[in-house]
């Protein structure tokens, strides 16, 4: 059964649900950006006094790093979503070309894929 193509209005709450979004990832952005500024490698290292205690500042670093990197890569997929509603092909699978279900950019309004397609396109990344 063929997908309906967006109504305008759906289109509007969609994107109002990535400006929404995009304000709180950019927050979370800003604090992790702050506890990195006053949790720095060298204050978290200088309190611990053995090689395990090192070695757990070391993995601290990295998860703040790695929840910054996957922040930063929401904001490129919102900012991505907005592009695509400007230029009017926001809801239309990038493979396919078919209309994405409304219900699955409800749960997930940065999708680029319909479901169809992101299965294939994650299998296929998968066997890489």
């Amino acid at each position: 059964m063929a997908v309906p193509a967006l109504a305008r209005e759906d289109i509007g709450q969609l994107a109002h649900q990535l400006r929404v979004r995009l304000a709180a990832v950019r927050e979370q952005i800003r604090l992790a950006l702050l506890r990195r500024e006053t949790e720095s490698y060298a204050q978290l290292a200088g309190q611990v006094h053995n090689s395990d205690g090192e070695a757990l500042a070391g993995v601290l670093v990295d998860v703040n790093l790695s929840e910054i990197a996957r922040e930063t890569q929401e904001v490129r997929d919102i900012d991505a979503a907005f592009a695509r509603i400007r230029a009017g092909t926001y809801g239309v699978c990038l493979q396919c070309k078919e209309p994405i279900n409304l219900m699955r950019l409800q749960a997930y309004p940065t999708a680029k894929r319909c479901l169809t397609c992101q299965c294939t396109h994650e299998r296929a990344g998968s066997q890489a």
